[in-house]
């Protein structure tokens, strides 16, 4: 069932569906896709960057990372189309992690599991390696 929001661009009341923004924002994200979409398939604009985009087309470098994340416009057509880590910040062509990121927290993720690994084996001992004493009760 479909439910009533504000747009996140113009904050105009919508009925939220399949879109997360409303149909006048919309159309103005297919008026700009269009226009960069134009703008790069002339021959000498394909390996324009980010901001040789941004200048030429006057549309907001936070739309095109957008249509670039949503795999409308690939940088394996438009090699020099980056767009900045999420993380450090550098150009990256996929995903929302560069690969030195990525590693790293793959590293972490690993020291932490084994960290916890250790954790559960000392406490598993603990319980273990109890210690049995017996009381005498007949002595007085």
């Amino acid at each position: 069932m479909a439910e009533l929001a504000n747009c996140p661009r113009c904050n105009a009341v919508f009925v939220k569906g399949i879109r997360t923004i409303c149909q006048s924002c919309y159309k103005e994200e297919e008026e700009a896709f269009q226009t960069v979409y134009h703008f790069l398939r002339e021959r000498k604009n394909r390996e324009a960057t980010l901001m040789m985009i941004v200048e030429a087309t006057n549309v907001e470098e936070e739309l095109i990372m957008k249509f670039v994340k949503e795999k409308r416009l690939r940088p394996t057509e438009f090699p020099n189309l980056a767009y900045p880590c999420e993380r450090c910040g550098t150009d990256i062509i996929s995903g929302k992690l560069c690969v030195s990121c990525t590693a790293e927290l793959k590293k972490d993720l690993t020291a932490f599991e084994e960290t916890e690994k250790r954790r559960e084996e000392m406490s598993a001992m603990d319980t273990s390696t109890n210690t049995y004493y017996a009381i005498d009760k007949h002595k007085k």
